[in-house]
């Protein structure tokens, strides 16, 4: 218990809002639905998703003799608006790439492990290896996977980054979330713009706006044509009408503020956005993901008519 709690107090030192422990081993009830899931092809172009099957189902392939799986939460909620009628972009996106912000921070985390307690082994992770996150959280008593199958927490709502440090520090594990508070409430699923999230639990990443402005490279397929409700790169919809993000407050994560010029760009200024104020403005942001073209393509598949239907 001494070392669980001292973990936590450095978690929270290092900006980190929520951290919980599960043992390490492999995901048993994951696995199946891992498989239809692949199997049915709803990972679309991210053939990423078929890579390292084994190691996303067990932690311990992944770092050697692992034992404890600890799991944080970083809020990244900023209910700053952009200017009416812009192209939108996802409210994580509106700062620094979390990835190098968060695995600095996990280093630091380990470093602190390794000062305290000896030869302690351990990688973090970040949302960029194979590791099944929301699963682990759930052991690890953060949450249950809503309906849109992002985390959501009773005290902090869902926006929030995951993060993973896989360790072989033996630390004491937390009780499973094994409850499910959405209900009957299907409030994400109604809002979902493009209908990507196709059953509970269940999403269609080809039809996601999130997988078209991000993973998707090829063109946008016209049949989304006036669906995208504006949104350039990601989508907070499914979060936006969730009643657990009342909870959610504002973070304080300074790396994550977004530049007053982002904000204050209208509809014109990001039509004529050039290749080199797009350098200039995404340098350090996730938005750099999808390069000038990328989000460019977006912007001017927002701005083309709905097709008209065939007489």
């Amino acid at each position: 218990m001494q070392i669980k709690a001292q973990i936590q107090d450095w978690a929270t030192e290092l900006g980190f809002q929520q951290v919980g422990f599960a043992r390490a081993g492999f995901l048993e009830e994951e696995a199946p639905l891992l498989e239809k899931w692949l199997k049915a092809g709803y990972h679309g172009e991210m053939k990423y998703m078929e890579n390292w099957f084994d190691k996303r189902l067990d932690p311990r392939l992944l770092v050697e003799g692992a034992r404890t799986v600890i799991v944080l939460t970083f809020n990244y909620h900023n209910p700053a608006q952009q200017a009416a009628g812009a192209p939108k972009i996802s409210q994580y996106a509106f700062g620094e790439d979390y990835h190098e912000v968060i695995r600095e921070r996990l280093q630091m985390l380990l470093a602190r492990m390794r000062e305290k307690y000896g030869d302690v082994q351990g990688r973090g992770f970040v949302d960029s290896a194979p590791v099944l996150e929301r699963a682990w959280a759930r052991k690890a008593g953060l949450g249950w996977t809503g309906k849109h199958t992002l985390l959501i927490s009773k005290q902090k709502g869902s926006y929030f980054f995951l993060a993973t440090l896989i360790t072989d520090l033996e630390v004491e594990e937390d009780v499973p979330f094994s409850t499910d508070h959405c209900g009957t409430c299907t409030r994400c699923m109604d809002v979902c713009p493009t209908g990507a999230i196709i059953a509970p639990n269940l999403v269609e990443a080809q039809k996601c706006i999130s997988y078209l402005t991000i993973e998707l490279k090829e063109a946008i397929p016209d049949s989304f044509a006036g669906k995208m409700d504006n949104w350039a790169f990601g989508c907070d919809a499914c979060q936006e009408v969730c009643p657990w993000n009342r909870f959610s407050i504002a973070h304080t994560e300074e790396k994550f503020r977004p530049a007053d010029e982002l904000l204050d760009m209208d509809e014109k200024d990001w039509q004529h956005l050039t290749e080199e104020s797009f350098r200039r403005l995404f340098r350090k942001s996730p938005v750099k993901r999808t390069k000038y073209t990328g989000l460019m393509r977006n912007i001017r598949f927002l701005s083309q008519e709905i097709p008209q239907p065939s007489s």
